[in-house]
């Protein structure tokens, strides 16, 4: 169906006051406008991007201070523009920009007055969107002062570079006016929280032989490296690369070291404020930066099984439209192309997550190893169950009135019917490396050493295999340190 020739049009040219208030809610959250300004630093090629807050005064600001190349004054008014940039335009493969709106609807997302100042070639530009201006004028013209000296953090700016400023903090300060101590503790406290952020986000850029440094009021933020390749028992497979139509994408898997090879900050900074099993999963970066990270886009469930699998994706810059990047590059989804790829990625990574689990299945069912439960799977059901047989159980019963024995093992049975499942299975989901065995006092420990020895000495097994047995289960394990002790102890008495 052809349409008709159309001969009329009339101007459908946005209100500015409207359109530039709507652009402070598409859902940035402030290390995510943050991290959309340092884009732009690290596309002008800074090596040191500063962030200083003036959290206490009367009019509270933030300034971002990168050394990259700056812009001349037409450069800058273009950069203020909304939608600046053609997203289906070709990109050089280091710019992190996409829409060109990053700048305009990262500062808006937090404040009412946006101040930019940028050095190039000796010359020094300034412009500023102030939203109560617009408001009052609803006209698209951004101011272009004269004067600069007034300006909170220009004495910053080197020989080229450019400083973003943020003021009218009415929304970074949560609303506070009145009360200046409790928005500079508002303000401080997302901060704080942000520092994370970026020192995720931007790991590759500050981890490389000429790195960039992001500076957070005058401190240096390190990198924090999601799969801390440093750890030597953390374990990296080899890289695999899919070419598709709009470019090449990389893949690398992770295996993260179990929490008991690292030290306790080094694990908790590595799993973050929600915990390991919500940072398992795949991280997107696009051009090294880092745009989503902690989810198996919906290829699988996050769980205890997959909890330390991580896997790199690294996408060129001309996948955008692809994996449906969005302005606050904080979201994507996965392309068809992509998906029967990863799956496999998937799959693998739980084969060898499931070999490890059987073979944990297969320790604790093994009679030689003495267990103190058995697992038991059958009719699509795990059960576990107390093994009556263990020495510490069999030998005591022998002990005991042939009356009395009937009700010692009711007592044992009652006990494994009444394991905690749900509770295990909350505790065990959320924290496991938090669930330990309980510790056994001297006297409990020396029946247990005592009674296993016999038991394993009667079936003819030497010291040195019954000291491996008892090793690998608890609670010799736990306690191994005690247990080698009363082991000596009573070979030393049998000796004298």
């Amino acid at each position: 169906m052809q349409h008709k020739k159309i001969t009329r049009t009339a101007d459908a040219t946005p209100h500015a006051a409207a359109l530039i208030e709507g652009l402070r809610d598409i859902g940035y959250s402030l290390e995510t406008a943050i991290s959309d300004v340092i884009d732009n630093s690290i596309t002008a090629n800074a090596k040191s991007i500063e962030i200083i807050s003036e959290s206490y005064s009367e009019e509270p600001y933030l300034a971002i201070i990168d050394d990259g190349k700056g812009m001349s004054e037409q450069e800058l008014i273009a950069a203020m523009r909304p939608g600046s940039t053609n997203p289906l335009e070709t990109r050089r493969e280091p710019d992190l920009g996409r829409f060109g709106l990053g700048l305009k609807s990262a500062s808006f997302s937090q404040c009412r007055r946006l101040t930019v100042v940028s050095r190039a070639s000796g010359l020094t530009s300034a412009a500023v969107w102030d939203l109560d201006e617009v408001a009052e004028k609803n006209e698209w013209a951004v101011q272009l002062p004269d004067d600069i000296d007034d300006i909170p953090g220009v004495e910053h700016l080197g020989s080229s570079g450019t400083l973003v400023l943020w003021e009218k903090l009415d929304r970074l300060g949560g609303g506070i006016s009145s009360n200046l101590a409790k928005r500079a503790e508002v303000i401080n406290q997302r901060l704080a929280d942000t520092e994370r952020h970026l020192r995720l986000v931007f790991h590759r850029f500050m981890e490389v032989s000429k790195p960039i440094k992001i500076l957070l009021n005058g401190r240096k933020l390190t990198p924090l490296d999601p799969f801390a390749r440093k750890n030597p028992a953390t374990i990296a497979d080899p890289e695999e690369t899919v070419n598709l139509s709009q470019g090449s994408i990389e893949i690398q898997s992770f295996t993260l070291p179990h929490h008991k090879q690292m030290s306790n900050p080094d694990w908790e900074e590595l799993g973050g404020p929600e915990g390991h099993l919500k940072s398992q999963g795949f991280y997107l970066y696009r051009g090294k930066r880092l745009i989503l990270f902690g989810t198996w886009f919906g290829l699988c469930r996050q769980s205890e099984l997959t909890k330390l699998s991580r896997v790199r994706i690294d996408i060129p810059n001309t996948m955008d439209a692809d994996w449906k990047i969005d302005v606050k590059k904080s979201s994507a989804q996965l392309p068809p192309l992509a998906r029967d790829r990863l799956r496999k990625v998937i799959e693998r990574i739980q084969d060898g997550s499931k070999r490890t689990y059987r073979k944990r299945g297969q320790k604790l069912v093994d009679k030689d190893r003495l267990p103190l439960w058995q697992r038991i799977q059958a009719e699509g059901q795990i059960r576990y169950r107390p093994n009556v047989d263990h020495p510490i159980f069999s030998e005591f019963a022998e002990s005991l009135p042939q009356g009395l024995r009937r009700g010692f093992f009711n007592c044992i049975s009652i006990a494994g019917a009444s394991l905690p499942i749900e509770t295990l299975h909350a505790d065990m989901s959320g924290m496991a490396e938090q669930v330990m065995p309980d510790q056994v006092d001297e006297d409990t420990l020396v029946q247990a050493v005592k009674s296993t020895l016999t038991v394993l000495r009667n079936a003819r097994k030497s010291v040195d295999e019954i000291v491996v047995l008892m090793k690998d289960v608890d609670p010799f394990r736990s306690a191994w340190g005690d247990t080698q002790r009363i082991i000596s102890h009573i070979l030393e008495k049998e000796n004298a």
